[in-house]
């Protein structure tokens, strides 16, 4: 297959629906094979997605057992990995920040932050051993601006941009680059679950006056974990319409 990601393996968590199987699709498109790390597979039709992922697995990436066991099973299958996004992430109920129960808030830090954590401990190292990587973290608006409501997802996406930049510095003369996007409100179905109240709100925020597609998420993701991005590094990549303008 040709195209700029051709000869190169990418490994897109919570990839069998949604944002993550938009990403795929597109770096598919540039000639990657891509392998789908989630937590349930049914959703994933391989014709409606577009593409045909060279391995699909079924990995909880706030478990350390089952990351490392997936890393095993994705190495040994595909030889290498060129680049890692992590797409996995939920944002959890909606309750004041002094009212979260413990439960809830250490469900959605695992799953948006120590998942990231694992996922790059388990992957990262072979990447800088060969000299060359593509580490790219979905983040989100909310890990710039308090969101009310849902503080564990803003603190968590938060730490993903903390981590991503700590990563970056360790890694930026192993050939290995570490940045993140972060992206306001996404046009997915998840808009329907919402009250039209709320996502007017949300809207609102955004001075380009609309929300965000998955296949502009998937271009900018493309980019940055292409060979082309090959001098930024640490860096908070924005896609908020105008939103985040710092």
């Amino acid at each position: 297959m040709s195209g700029r990601l051709a000869g190169q393996t990418a490994v897109i968590t919570g990839g069998a629906r949604g944002i993550g199987a938009g990403i795929a699709k597109r770096l598919a498109a540039d000639g990657a094979r891509i392998v789908l790390w989630d937590l349930d597979f049914a959703p994933f039709d391989a014709q409606a997605a577009g593409f045909t992922p060279a391995l699909t697995e079924v990995v909880d990436v706030a478990d350390p057992a089952s990351v490392e066991a997936g890393a095993k099973r994705t190495l040994d299958a595909v030889g290498q990995v060129e680049i890692l996004v992590n797409n996995a992430g939920i944002s959890g109920p909606v309750r004041d920040a002094l009212d979260y129960p413990l439960d809830l808030w250490e469900r959605v830090l695992g799953i948006n932050l120590t998942g990231v954590f694992l996922t790059c401990k388990a992957l990262v190292p072979p990447m800088r051993a060969r000299g060359y990587g593509r580490v790219v973290n979905i983040s989100s608006i909310g890990g710039k601006e308090g969101v009310p409501g849902i503080a564990p997802y803003t603190a968590s996406k938060a730490g993903v941009i903390g981590y991503t930049k700590s990563l970056a510095r360790e890694l930026a003369q192993t050939g290995v680059t570490a940045n993140c996007i972060a992206p306001a409100m996404v046009e997915t179905d998840l808009l329907k679950q919402m009250t039209p109240e709320h996502v007017e709100a949300s809207r609102n925020k955004i001075p380009m006056g609309r929300f965000l597609t998955v296949k502009e998420l998937a271009d900018l993701v493309a980019w940055v974990a292409s060979p082309e991005c090959s001098f930024t590094t640490g860096f908070v990549f924005d896609a908020t319409g105008g939103r985040a303008d710092y």
